[in-house]
Order: C-alpha cells, then structure tokens, then sequence
C-alpha cells in the first residue's frame, strides 16, 4: 500500500465520524431556520455567538477523545506495513480496539450531542428571553444526536467490513477475541427501526408540542407547521433511505461471501474461504464454514492417505494364487474401510524331508487402521518363523509370543487358522488359534465337516502354547475353505444375517466350479443378499480344491 492508502486506511473512522457529526449540526441549524416561532431571527445572533465557540469544542473533543482510542489501532497499521512487519505485542489490543470502536464511537457521540443539547438550553435560558427556544433546541439536538449516532453505527460496521476488518483479522475468528462487543443481527434491526420509526414519531411529538402557547396567527402557525412537517419528512425519508442502503450492504456482503464459498467448495475448490468481516452470526458462520473446509481438506488428505493404505495392504496379500500339481487354490479379501485387518498366506514351508505348502487366514478383533498395522505385523511375524523349517506348533507359539509383547494391553487380539498339505503324504495339520474352524467338504458323500481344535487368539498370552490337529486320506475332489465371519454375519437391510446355512449351501451347490469361481459365487450371493446395506466387516476366503488322490 502507498503512504496515501495508509493515512487513509487510519483515519477512515475519524473521517467519517466527524462528517455525520457534522452533518447532523448542519440538520440542526436547518431545522431551526425552518421550525416554528418563535422566528429565527429574533435569537439568530445569539445562536451564531453560541455555535461559533460551541462547535468547534465540540467537535474538537470527539476528535481528541477518539484519537486516543484508535492510537493501538494505528500503531498496528504502521507496524503491519512497515518493512519489518512485526506486530506482536500491540495485535490482540488492536483487534480489541476495532471491534470495539462502534460502541465507543457511538457512546462518545451520544454523550456530546447529550451534553450539547443542555449546555445549549442553559445559554438560550440565559442570553434570551425566548424560553420555548430553549426547550426546541434541546429535543432539536437529541432528536438530531439520536438519528446521527446511528447513523454512525451502520457506516462504522460498513468501513470496519471494507477495509480495517480484513487487515486486522485475515483468518476470520473475530468471535475468539476476548473483551469484544458483538454487533448481533437483532441489534442492527433494533437500532433501524430506531431511526426510521421512533425518532421521526418523537420528532412529531416534539412539533406538535411547540404549537401550544404559540402567540402567532393561525394562518401563520399553520403555515409553519406545514414547513417543520415536510422539512422532518424529507430529513426522516433521507435517513431511511441511507440506512436501508447501509444495512444491506452490511448483511449482502458477508452473504454473498458465503455463498460464493460454499459453492466453489461444492464443486471441489477446498482452498476456498469465506471472508468473515462480522463479529455476528453470519461471521460466525463464516468461521465455521472455513473450519469445515480446513476439515474437509484434512479428511481428503486423510482419505488420500488411506487410499494408500489400502494399496499398500492390498500388495501384502498374495498377487497370485499358487501353481501347485494336485491342487487349485485362490484367495480373496474385501475389506469394509480403506484398510482391514483380514488376512491371508500361501506360504512354502521348507521341509528337506517332503514337500509342504501352509496355507492361513487370519482375522484381526476390530477393523480400521489399527488393526492393518497388527495385521501388517502378524504378517510380518508368520513369513519370518515359516522360512525357517519348525513344528506348526512351535511357529504360531512363536507368532503369539512377539505379537502379545507388541499389543500388550491395548486390548485387541488376532485370530489365526495355520493349515499345513504334505503333497507327498496327503496329511493335513492344521493349528486353530481363536479362529473360526475351517470347512471341509466330501462332494461324494455330501459332507461337511468343521476342522476344529483348541487354542485361543494371537496377542493375549505369550507363553500359550497350542496344540497340533490331523487329518490323513485326502482324495481327489474335496474341498477345504478358510473364512472370516464377515460372510456369515453379513447383514441386509432389514437387519438378517447371512448365516452358515446359507453359505454352507452355496459350497455344496458350486462344488464343481474351480476355487475362484466359487470364491466369486460366495461373494455375489453375500452382496445379493445385502441389497446395497453396507459391508460391516471384512470378508476374506480361501479355497483349495484337491485334483487329485495324494
């Protein structure tokens, strides 16, 4: 800003305070030239003797006094433009001053034109023998000080809102200002309606009351009355006019800055911001919109993160079912959120002896970020242990014991089914730590069988040690499935759950299609069945189908 924009910007308020002053005591003098007897002329000198020492005081301590009180402020607008631009220490007092200003500018000019109005009645009292003169210039200067401190209100919020207001508060959150008045919507109203209502009815009041006791002719008094009326009507029409003018610029400006950023936010721009430049409820509102939007900013990059996540989890599944002779295998995970705490392996147990393969599905208590990073963990935990040749009991007890140490008491567990094919033998070891048994299933004979067996989740307590299950005589055409209950308490809309019948039926019915296209009928039966409700937890399946006699 130039040096010009600066002095502007300071003595704005001052500027435009001392004009309506003076334009209301130009009123004054206009309605005391055009009001009734006694005539003008008979007091004109004494008024002239008493204006010329009276207004300058006047108007010279309004200057003084609101000098003073913007000293913070223009300290703050030095500061702030200067080269250095520090304006620490002066800020809080300065944005206090602003936000005050109306009041006090408002209560300082009432004071005046009180004081006015009884200092002048004291003179006419004493310099003229016209006592009706003295009571007229009395309600003349109230009525005149009323409808000019109002005046000022709406023109001091108008120029605080154009220029002072965004300088001194560029993030909006005028209402966190401490020992600050708040210009409230029903005040401004209170304060219109004031000035185009009650005043100009006082004002009557005030006239018709002059016309009593008037040692003037009727034709005179009528003449006169008629002049005062229309002289009160066009200064009452002129101030309503400039007030209504005043109070929607007051409400369309702030408005309209709300609307034009809600809208850009509604096509996506988040960078938008509502210019808050009222310390009233649409300002508040204004704050709270940019809140909002520096939410909404936060959860986009939230949502960006955990799309990353989810990437990145996805990646630690297998990419691939394995190639394996005798068998057909797939997986599959959805997850409800971004990240779930679903898992599950195909793994290469190494053996010198046979060749085995481990297959495991766990299901972590909960689901969301947190369980991803046990998940993640547990992951991280079963790949190290089963590269090394051991017993299924010793590498899942192994799992459970650094995996306890990790969750410690933070009250959340993982379940795991450990399931080991010898290809060369045809045994099947599996180890159940919390986990629902997996399915076993005889095409021929029509026969599903639970694979069941003792132990308890990962992750509450590391020196469990669990137990080891078996099953020998695998033949061709068998069916052994992994899940998580997300299948079976699915829910629809009207709140019924899915259930084992059902999923257990859809394996007998589809169990000559391949391990994927079973896996695909599960999933499209679950999502049928939900009819749009939403996915509540994670759903994870694996299914091996036996090709041939091991």
């Amino acid at each position: 800003m130039t040096s010009f924009e600066i002095f502007a910007l300071k003595n704005r308020m001052l500027f435009y305070n001392m004009l309506t002053t003076l334009i209301g005591i130009w009123l004054i003098i206009v309605l005391s030239i055009r009001s009734i007897s006694p005539p003008f002329y008979e007091i004109a000198d004494v008024a002239h003797r008493i204006n010329m020492i009276s207004i300058p005081v006047f108007l010279g301590f309004i200057f003084i006094i609101q000098l003073v009180y913007e000293m913070p402020i223009r300290k703050y607008i030095d500061k702030k433009f200067s080269k250095n631009n520090k304006t620490f220490g002066i800020n809080t007092k300065a944005k206090q001053r602003v936000l005050n200003a109306p009041f006090f500018i408002i209560g300082l000019d009432l004071s005046v034109w009180i004081i006015s109005a009884i200092v002048y009645t004291i003179l006419y009292k004493k310099f003229t023998n016209i006592e009706l003169a003295a009571y007229r210039v009395f309600f003349q200067n109230i009525l005149v000080g009323l409808i000019s401190v109002t005046a000022v209100f709406f023109l001091l919020e108008q120029i605080l809102q154009k220029s002072l207001i965004p300088h001194c508060f560029p993030d909006g959150e005028l209402y966190a200002t401490p020992r600050t008045g708040r210009i409230r919507i029903r005040t401004r109203f209170t304060a219109f309606i004031f000035a185009v209502n009650l005043i100009p009815f006082f004002a009557l009041l005030v006239l018709v009351q002059g016309t009593y006791n008037t040692p003037i002719a009727t034709t005179i008094l009528l003449e006169h009355v008629r002049t005062s009326i229309i002289t009160c009507s066009l200064i009452s029409i002129s101030v309503g006019i400039c007030l209504t003018i005043l109070l929607s610029l007051n409400f369309s400006r702030p408005i309209n800055d709300i609307i034009f950023a809600l809208k850009k936010i509604h096509e996506g721009y988040l960078n938008s911001r509502v210019t808050v430049t009222t310390n009233d409820e649409i300002g508040y509102a204004g704050d709270v919109i940019n809140e909002m939007t520096e939410g909404l900013k936060e959860r986009a990059r939230m949502k960006q993160s955990l799309e990353l996540a989810k990437e990145v989890q996805l990646r630690l599944l297998p990419q691939n079912s394995p190639k394996i002779g005798g068998l057909d295998i797939a997986g599959f995970s959805l997850y409800c959120d971004e990240t779930g705490g679903d898992y599950y392996d195909f793994l290469n147990l190494k053996n010198p002896a046979t060749e085995k393969i481990g297959i495991v599905i766990g299901d972590v208590s909960d689901h969301g970020v947190h369980s991803a990073l046990i998940m993640s963990t547990a992951r991280a935990f079963i790949r190290l242990r089963s590269s090394k040749f051991d017993s299924l009991i010793n590498i899942v007890s192994d799992v459970n014991y650094h995996l306890t140490i990790d969750i410690e008491d933070g009250g959340q567990f993982m379940t795991l089914f450990f399931l080991s094919l010898d290809l060369e033998t045809g045994v099947m070891n599996w180890v159940r730590a919390g986990h629902e048994p997996a399915i076993f299933y005889h095409p021929i004979e029509d026969k599903i069988e639970e694979l069941k067996g003792n132990g308890i989740p990962l992750g509450i307590d590391e020196k469990y040690r669990f137990s080891l299950n078996e099953k020998m005589g695998l033949t061709k055409g068998q069916i052994i499935v992994l899940s998580t209950d997300g299948i079976w308490e699915a829910r629809n809309k009207n709140g019924e759950f899915f259930g084992k019948d059902r999923y257990y039926n859809i394996i007998r019915k589809n169990a000559n299609l391949d391990s994927r296209s079973m896996i695909d009928m599960v999933v499209g039966q679950v999502k049928e069945f939900q009819n749009g409700a939403k996915i509540e937890d994670d759903i994870t399946m694996v299914v091996i189908k036996i090709t041939k006699d091991l």
